[in-house]
């Protein structure tokens, strides 16, 4: 299915694709995966750049009209094609609910939506669309596609550009999450030491919290440990005025209780709790390493934690109550590898990438190493943006990611 539209400053072609669920069983099950492709009203003939969204269980950039911020920089060399990965927006999303009767069906499905299978779908809509090679970008965990897309496809690709992207390869998990806790008590620290009054205001949601049944406007219970996850902004750049307007509103009213609920939004994108964990799995199970690994002083000093998964979540959020079991599945499930590091370093796709000195959710120590592995990768060790420096300001970030992939920087 294909529709076209034709709005200010982009020509808009939505596409609809069919592809197999189990791409190891391609004759059977299969799923729809959802592209839009944006391009310049003068653009329609330029090559593809493929945007891989951040994640996981998170759809495609909805572009505006007309494009705006990376996608206008982006337009002026490319179309780009809007990937909605599998699960998520248009392409056979998973909601609280997943496929299967018994559990283990469900976390089977599961199984099927992590890089290597949307790196696979971007392969067959390749082929079907004629394209001999393209482009792709990578934000976070499309990122960390993108390094998968190296590793088994590379003959797709004539160019990759990575945004805080760059995961770790072949460490162990807990290396991960010990190195992204102490970054956490750092981020913590410094936002206090910005708004010293928050620490007593934190304090005493958190004690309140504790004592109190305080319903969100769901229905859900509103725990510390839940409100503890508003430390998900410490890694944005907008995020720290994020954090301290919440914690200045009066406890328990209307605006207090909508904003918490809408700061970390699982309800919406449950495959984002479901499979996060098993995003830096290359090789191994995650037995809850976010869970093992949590620093006694994330709660006696009253901190934040960040982009971490717990199992009690699935008891917190009730949009994640049906995934409960088959969450507890994937977290003793060995996965698959994401990487080959040999072919990594064997690589000759033009690379160019990122690397945020202070980025909360990619350790910018594991990330040089990744750097290091990929031949020819470029990286732009700036400490100009948090992870969000493509949304902050992705024409210059972009832009410069072109120049150093086509030697021009």
């Amino acid at each position: 299915m294909t529709a076209t539209y034709r709005v200010p400053g982009a020509v808009l072609t939505e596409r609809e694709h069919t592809v197999p669920l189990d791409h190891a069983a391609p004759g059977a099950a299969t799923i729809t995966v959802f592209t839009r492709e944006v391009a310049a009203p003068d653009g329609v003939d330029r090559p593809y750049l493929v945007f891989l969204q951040g994640g996981p269980g998170t759809e495609a950039t909805r572009p505006t009209s007309p494009p705006s911020g990376w996608l206008r920089r982006a337009l002026q060399d490319y179309r780009v094609l809007l990937l909605d990965q599998r699960g998520t927006g248009r392409s056979t999303p998973v909601g609280s609910q997943i496929p299967g009767e018994a559990p283990e069906a469900q976390a089977d499905y599961l199984t099927h939506f992590r890089a290597d299978s949307i790196v696979r779908d971007a392969e067959l809509i390749r082929q079907e669309l004629g394209v001999e090679r393209w482009s792709v970008l990578g934000q976070s965990f499309g990122g960390f596609t993108s390094m998968t897309y190296l590793s088994i496809a590379p003959e797709g690709l004539s160019e990759a550009f990575l945004t805080g992207g760059l995961s770790p390869i072949g460490r162990p998990i807990d290396d991960i999450y010990g190195a992204t806790y102490q970054r956490t008590l750092r981020k913590n620290r410094a936002y206090f030491e910005r708004y010293p009054d928050d620490r007593s205001r934190a304090h005493d949601i958190f004690g309140r919290l504790d004592a109190e049944d305080v319903r969100l406007p769901s229905g859900d219970r509103l725990t510390a440990r839940r409100f503890r996850q508003l430390g998900l902004w410490l890694g944005d750049s907008a995020g720290w005025e994020h954090l301290h307007h919440v914690l200045e509103l009066p406890f328990g009213s209307n605006a207090f209780l909508h904003d918490a609920e809408q700061a970390v939004r699982f309800a919406r994108n449950p495959l984002y709790a479901t499979l996060h964990e098993s995003s830096y799995a290359d090789g191994v199970a995650t037995g809850w390493s976010a869970a093992r690994l949590l620093p006694p002083e994330i709660e006696a000093e009253g901190f934040f934690t960040a982009e971490h998964v717990f199992p009690w979540m699935w008891e917190d959020y009730g949009a994640l109550r049906p995934q409960k079991a088959a969450a507890e599945l994937l977290a003793a499930h060995t996965w698959p590898r994401l990487y080959d590091a040999d072919r990594l370093r064997h690589n000759e796709v033009p690379v160019a990438a990122t690397v945020y000195v202070n980025d909360l959710y990619v350790e910018r120590v594991f990330a040089e190493e990744t750097a290091a592995t990929i031949r020819g990768l470029r990286p732009w060790v700036t400490d100009e943006f948090e992870h969000n420096g493509l949304r902050a300001d992705g024409e210059r970030v972009l832009g410069r990611l072109i120049d150093l992939a086509r030697g021009r920087a």
